[in-house]
C-alpha cells in the first residue's frame, strides 16, 4: 500500500520539472493522478512515463489556468475523471523578473495571474468538490515570498508567492470545518530543465548565495515532492496552514 493509495490527486503543470516528479511520485505512492499543462508534448511524455511505471494517470493540455473560466472547466473535468478530488496540488506557475523601475506593468500583471490568481482560480473551482468529503490543498510558494534577495530582482515573483503563502493560511481557516487542509511548500532554488542554465553558469551573487547553503547544494525536484507526499498523506492529518521552507537551510542565514 502506498502512502497516497487510491487518493485522487489533481496536479497542475506536470509537463516537466517539479510537476513531472510530483505526478510520477504521487502515482508511485498509489494515487490516481489527473494532470494538466500548457504544453501538450510535455504532458504526454509525463503520462507515458507514469503509465510505463505502472501508475494511474490521465491529463489534458493545453490548459491555461490563468484564465478563470478555463480553470473552472478543467477542475470539473478533473473531478469527473475519477469521481472526486482528494488532493489539489498547485504546482504550475509563470514568472517574470526585472528591477522595479524597469518591470513592465504587463509583466507584473502576467506574473500575478500566473502565480497567485492561478492558485485562487483552481482552489475556488475545486472547493465544492473538496467539501464533499474533505481533502488537501498543496500550494507551492517560494522563499521569495518570505524575504528579499540581492542576486535577482524578483519584485512581482516575491509579492505573488507571499500572497500564495497567506492565501494558504486563510484556506486552512475556512477549510477546517469542512475537513479541508491547506499547506504550502516554499522551495529554495531548485534545479530543473528550465533553471539548469543558471546551475551551469550562475551569476556571482547567486553562486555566493548557494555557497552559503548549510547542506551544501541546490535543491532537486524530489526534495520538494518528498515534502508534498508527506503533507498530502494521512500522516499529516493534523497539519494545516503551514508554510514549510525546503531550501537546504539557506534562509536560516538570511
Amino acid at each position: 500500500m502506498g502512502r497516497l493509495q487510491d487518493k485522487v490527486a489533481v496536479i497542475t503543470g506536470i509537463g516537466g520539472g517539479m510537476g513531472r516528479e510530483a505526478a510520477r511520485r504521487f502515482a508511485a505512492e498509489g494515487a490516481r493522478v489527473v494532470g494538466c499543462d500548457l504544453h501538450a508534448e510535455g504532458l504526454e511524455e509525463t503520462v507515458r512515463m507514469v503509465r510505463e511505471e505502472g501508475g494511474a494517470i490521465t491529463g489534458h493540455a493545453p490548459v491555461d489556468l490563468s484564465d478563470a473560466e478555463t480553470a473552472a472547466e478543467w477542475i470539473d473535468w478533473a473531478a469527473a475523471a475519477y469521481g472526486c478530488i482528494d488532493i489539489l496540488y498547485n504546482n504550475a506557475g509563470v514568472q517574470r523578473f526585472g528591477p522595479i523601475d524597469e518591470l513592465a506593468v504587463e509583466d507584473w500583471e502576467l506574473n500575478v495571474r500566473g502565480e497567485l490568481s492561478i492558485v485562487f482560480y483552481a482552489v475556488r473551482a475545486a472547493w465544492k468538490h473538496l467539501k464533499r468529503r474533505g481533502g488537501t490543498i498543496v500550494n507551492i510558494g517560494s522563499i521569495a515570498g518570505t524575504r528579499g534577495v540581492e542576486f535577482m530582482p524578483q519584485n512581482v515573483h516575491g509579492a505573488a508567492k507571499a500572497g500564495v503563502i497567506n492565501l494558504t493560511q486563510q484556506l486552512a481557516v475556512e477549510g477546517g470545518p469542512h475537513g479541508i487542509r491547506a499547506v504550502c511548500i516554499s522551495p529554495g532554488f531548485i534545479e530543473t530543465p528550465a533553471t539548469k542554465f543558471l546551475v551551469d553558469n550562475p551569476p556571482p551573487a547567486m553562486r555566493a548565495a548557494w555557497d552559503r547553503i548549510p547542506l551544501g547544494r541546490v535543491g532537486q525536484p524530489d526534495d520538494i515532492v518528498n515534502a508534498a507526499v508527506f503533507l498530502a498523506s494521512d500522516e499529516a492529518t493534523w497539519i494545516t496552514g503551514v508554510n514549510l521552507v525546503v531550501d537546504g537551510g539557506g534562509s536560516v542565514l538570511g
